[in-house]
């Protein structure tokens, strides 16, 4: 995995502890737990900043943003006892194979 794709997937890590973040904070309403969601959502987008140096615009958007998806998606079941049926489970599979399919036919 080069450098670019790094960037990429540290920026999604961080894409989804900001969104979890955002649960946390009660909008807004808890400064500490809101200063690091923030911080972390800056991270982010410099991280992806970086790795759309070298790879292409819609593939390392689409990459971030699933990477981010996936794991918010999951970790709102585990920590949120959000719905996990079948139907539900099947489509973060289906976005998990589109990331990688990005990955893989990528020239980067």
């Amino acid at each position: 995995m080069n450098s670019a794709w790094l960037y990429l997937v540290a920026a999604g890590l961080c894409e989804i502890g900001w969104a979890i973040g955002l649960k946390y904070t009660e909008g807004f309403t808890k400064p500490w737990i809101s200063l690091v969601t923030v911080v972390v959502m800056i991270l982010s987008f410099v991280l992806l900043a970086q790795a759309m140096k070298t790879l292409p615009l819609g593939t390392a958007y689409a990459s971030w943003t699933g990477i981010g998806a996936v794991g918010t998606a999951i970790l709102g079941i585990v920590l949120f006892n959000e719905p996990k049926d079948l139907v539900r489970l099947l489509c973060i599979a289906l976005i998990i194979g589109g990331v990688l399919g990005l990955k893989f036919l990528s020239k980067e």
